[in-house]
């Protein structure tokens, strides 16, 4: 390809506060509409807005998790432009005094290898409410109750080449802002959205190419395949000969394509300027130390701990810290198991989450907690149960209503055979029963070994011991 592909990510995340920036409604998801919506989310006359500190704390936090510049001091001002479900006519954002300014965040590639993304700025600024069109035949409803819902607006340089670079950096940003408590991250509701400004220039060249910006894209899936659509429309258009207008643009999922909402000119004038009615916001140093002190242990580190304490490779510890309730849940399983590190992960990447994805559950639904499962662990290292046995175990487990390995092994006689008498027994039955199979691996055919293994495991319903099978087995038919 003779073409670059240049893409910046704009990240609306909704802070998870109980009550709005600037005023005291509440923030719950799903209520009916225009319940929680106030007099100052409604902008009437003579009401005045309250700045919300847990916003302001929630956003230093973030400045810390990727290592940013925190402004001492931010100012809110009005963003002047007209959507029929923005009641005041105006947005209170910041503009040129952020909160947060310059960070970076490492994504992991494809490869294994490590790139830096960097973060322009991410601001404070109040949610507008939200057009609805489907139940309305010719009209369109507004709720306003997510008009005045804290965002924090997280925006990247244009480091990005393609769209799995960014679909990883958008998960990065997911994971950071789910261990930091700050937001839920639930794309489906709205709680994080992601603009995707993306644009093509010669190989080689400098000068950035004229950028179409998708709005609103909320799934990992749908960022992907966004930009990979939008990509494919400006080099037909530029290879066709044709110029690039900048636009804002929508992806259409079902015909998998962008569609053009309004040209855009270089630079939109929202005749910004200083809100009368907010103060300067002024961060000290104390209130840095202090919010420093409370933040978790954040991906980057605990998966270079996982990899130090546990010996699990750069893959499993990354999968396992990308969700904060995952890693915790590996933490547990792997203390039940008295520190059977990579058995933990491997049952919890490979049966769990293997579990839960085809159940559409996450972590937090598991019907096996970690006790338990490390629990299951456990009679599989004490021989009380084999690999195979503990594989049905965890089906019935999942299904028992919180029974332990232990009682399921119990109520279903799992438990293994480990007594040598019995299993020489139902050796010396297969072997009877096998007298031309026997024959020929005693004439050489060695591969017929797999053949007594498998048929004393049938014979014994699975709860015969591997190792000793094998053992035996050897000795029996050399006769």
């Amino acid at each position: 390809m003779s073409w670059e592909v240049v893409i910046g990510l704009e990240i609306h995340t909704q802070l998870s506060t109980n009550s709005k920036i600037f005023s005291g409604s509440d923030t719950t998801f799903g209520a009916q509409p225009n319940t929680q919506a106030s007099l100052i989310d409604l902008a009437m006359p003579g009401v005045l807005p309250v700045l919300n500190k847990e916003a302001v704390n929630m956003a230093i936090s973030f400045g810390l998790g990727v290592d940013a510049e925190i402004g001492r001091t931010s100012i809110f001002a009005r963003k002047n432009y007209f959507y029929p479900d923005l009641p005041k006519g105006y947005q209170i954002s910041q503009f040129e005094h952020p909160i947060v300014g310059k960070g970076h965040l490492d994504i992991v590639l494809e490869d294994g290898t490590t790139k830096r993304i960097g973060i322009t700025r991410a601001h404070l600024e109040e949610d507008a409410g939200k057009s609805l069109h489907e139940d309305f035949a010719g009209m369109s409803g507004i709720d306003l109750n997510r008009a005045g819902t804290p965002l924090l607006e997280i925006v990247s340089e244009p480091d990005m080449r393609c769209a799995k670079e960014a679909v990883a950096y958008v998960k990065a940003i997911h994971s950071i802002i789910r261990y930091l408590g700050i937001s839920d991250g639930n794309m489906a509701e709205g709680s994080m959205r992601c603009d995707c400004n993306v644009s093509l220039r010669k190989k080689g060249a400098e000068k950035f190419g004229t950028r179409r910006e998708i709005k609103n894209v909320n799934s990992f899936k749908f960022i992907e395949k966004a930009i990979n659509a939008e990509i494919a429309w400006q080099m037909d258009e530029l290879e066709s000969g044709r110029a690039i207008v900048q636009s804002t643009v929508l992806y259409d999922a079902n015909k998998n394509e962008t569609r053009a909402m309004r040209s855009k000119e270089e630079a939109n004038d929202y005749r910004y300027f200083p809100d009368p009615d907010l103060l300067p916001v002024v961060v000290t140093e104390q209130m840095i130390a202090d919010i420093r002190a409370t933040l978790p242990e954040l991906p980057v580190a605990k998966k270079a701990r996982f990899i130090a304490d546990y010996a699990l490779t750069e893959y499993d510890a990354g999968v396992l810290v990308a969700e904060r309730e995952l890693a915790d849940y590996f933490e547990v399983v792997v203390k039940a198991a008295n520190n059977q590190a990579k058995q933990a992960a491997n049952w919890v990447m490979g049966d769990l989450l293997g579990a839960l994805n085809k159940a559409e559950k996450d972590i937090s639904q598991s019907p096996i907690s970690a006790e338990q499962l490390g629990g299951l662990i456990n009679r599989i290292n004490d021989n009380t149960i084999s690999g195979k046995i503990a594989k049905q175990v965890f089906a019935l487990m999942w299904d028992a209503d919180g029974k332990s390995a232990d009682d399921i092994i119990s109520e279903k006689g799992l438990k293994q055979e480990t007594d040598t008498g019995a299993i020489e027994a139902v050796i010396n039955e297969v072997i009877a029963a096998s007298p031309q199979q026997l024959a020929d691996y005693r004439g050489g055919k060695d591969k017929l070994f797999g053949y007594f293994v498998g048929e004393v495991m049938k014979r014994s319903k699975g709860k015969a011991n591997p190792a000793q099978v094998n053992e035996l087995l050897k000795k029996a038919l050399v006769g």
